[in-house]
């Protein structure tokens, strides 16, 4: 049976196919139980259309596992097979197919007429229509002109190049059921809990390229014997009473030193690379599930494919520009637990500092003349303004000068800081910009005589990633609040029409905001 969201997940696909050409990646929180909707997919494809052939493809051993093991429990009689050297298994003559893309990347003239491609963990897709998912697929449309690819992915962007629909791009458009504040709402994640650390890496010294810290002289700035054993001792301070540690290190060298510092001040421990043996790794990952292994340190090879529901810490140790690594690390910690309802991170890398709260991570962009511009609100005039200028265009407000981030975090920080508010009116209007004319959405949210007045800005008119986040939302409000029954007519969407519904239709009961600079976001409503 799936969770709603999951459900929400497959319409809004359906719904997306019904109006659009192209190709759709769904953006799904870690521990969402992407394997879940990708079984019901490939079930419905079938049991609707039973000539359909389909491949399903990640990157991982772990994935291809995870994903087939799914299909099973949806449909025992599936007819599946695998194709993965890892595994030892290739089969290509099932309807449907699991397969790693290392081995499959060569083989479309083996696996011949496909009608749907399934790519998990769809972020490693290169943007140029280059390496072997993208060379794969079109050798696969040369046989089906008409092939469908849909991804999944918990972090839509690659570090360098943006949104993974920024174009040269397979994929057209972003789908966002669910969000992390509503899983962790309805008990189907965890919720993660950050603690102030006393040490922090200096990296002045560590070069980068492409945008991410070089790995060697990440582990020179990093791996220090007398660091080392601070650290652990400061991780014993604070979270002595966890069960399951898992390390996020800086390179395989930082992950063996780091280990066998926790050995020596009494930690049973092991560490794992990508270059161990296969059977030695599953090994050592076992132990630590069954509790044999406390604490485990690795570096790069368990931010996809390890699901251990049990992590109750995480220790980075491992700086990082990427914002979708980052969150692939936290991610490990979000499973519902058997023993605490929640996981600890410590965080010496700066992580935290670097990226934000796990709910409201900024996906890198790049920029290259074309889109939206980034925005701020004029908190004066409510006039939106591009992010660079100093002064309001319309009303000469000032703005203050930015601030670095915080450097100290509380229990709370990574989840973000967020207060609620109890609704008791909202009010919707049309605004346009007197710099850039372009029309937006305003509602404001009202409460008590003593709460401030909450302003969101939805600028469904922008093109782009903008514009189709500002729809989901509408849209989202929309049925929530019972607007088509106040006159809500998407046939004819002026921005007039759509705030003079709102205005007479039902505001939430409650929502939770955030603190954005000298603004609010909002992060839920609640009816």
């Amino acid at each position: 049976m799936l969770r709603d969201y999951q459900r929400r997940a497959i319409n809004q696909l359906y719904d997306w196919f019904s109006n659009n050409s192209g190709n759709p990646c769904l953006v799904l929180p870690t521990g969402s139980g992407k394997s879940h909707i990708i079984a019901a997919l490939c079930k419905e494809a079938l049991q609707n259309y039973p000539e359909t052939r389909i491949l399903v493809m990640t990157h991982v051993k772990e994935l291809i596992e995870q994903n087939a093991e799914k299909m099973r429990e949806h449909w025992p009689n599936a007819p599946m097979g695998i194709y993965s050297a890892s595994i030892g298994i290739k089969q290509l003559d099932e309807p449907i197919t699991f397969a790693g893309i290392q081995s499959i990347r060569d083989k479309h003239e083996q696996i011949g007429h496909i009608d749907l491609i399934i790519i998990d963990e769809c972020h490693l897709v290169s943007h140029k229509n280059e390496g072997g998912y993208r060379a794969l697929i079109e050798n696969l449309k040369h046989i089906n002109p008409r092939l469908k690819v849909i991804g999944l992915t918990a972090t839509p962007y690659r570090l360098g190049h943006g949104l993974i629909t920024d174009k040269p791009a397979l994929f057209d458009a972003l789908l966002e059921p669910v969000l992390i504040e509503e899983l962790i709402a309805k008990k189907y994640l965890a919720p993660l809990r950050s603690k102030v650390t006393d040490i922090r890496y200096d990296l002045s010294l560590v070069n980068k390229r492409g945008g991410e810290y070089i790995e060697s002289d990440l582990q020179k700035a990093v791996d220090n014997p007398n660091k080392n054993a601070e650290i652990i001792q400061e991780v014993l301070g604070l979270a002595s009473d966890r069960k399951h540690w898992l390390f996020f290190c800086s390179g395989i060298n930082h992950a063996m030193s780091i280990s066998d510092e926790l050995n020596n001040q009494g930690i049973v421990s092991d560490f794992v690379t990508g270059d161990m043996p296969q059977s030695q790794r599953e090994q050592i990952l076992n132990d630590f599930k069954s509790g044999k292994i406390r604490a485990l340190t690795n570096a790069n090879i368990l931010t996809t494919g390890f699901d251990f529901p049990d992590i109750d810490l995480i220790v980075m140790l491992r700086p990082t520009l990427s914002p979708g690594l980052y969150v692939q690390m936290a991610g490990r910690g979000m499973r519902i637990k058997s023993h605490t309802d929640h996981c600890i991170v410590l965080d010496f890398a700066g992580v935290v500092q670097t990226h934000g709260p796990i709910i409201a991570v900024e996906p890198p962009r790049k920029s290259d003349g074309n889109g939206e511009s980034p925005v701020k609100v004029c908190p004066k005039c409510q006039e939106i303004c591009h992010a660079s200028v100093s002064v309001c265009p319309a009303c000469g407000h000032v703005f203050p000068e930015r601030k670095p981030k915080n450097l100290s975090l509380h229990d709370v920080d990574i989840m973000g800081d967020s207060s609620k508010m109890e609704v008791t009116g909202w009010r919707w209007r049309r605004h346009v910009s007197k710099t850039s004319g372009k029309e937006m959405l305003a509602v404001s949210y009202y409460g008590a005589l003593t709460d401030p007045s909450i302003n969101e800005y939805l600028p469904v008119t922008h093109s782009g990633y903008a514009g189709q986040k500002a729809m989901e939302k509408i849209v989202d409000i929309a049925t929530k609040s019972d607007a088509v029954k106040h006159g809500l007519d998407f046939s004819d969407p002026t921005l007039e029409n759509i705030a003079l519904a709102f205005n007479q239709a039902v505001p939430p009961k409650v929502i939770k905001y955030q603190r954005d600079g000298n603004f609010h976001r909002v992060i839920t409503r609640q009816w």
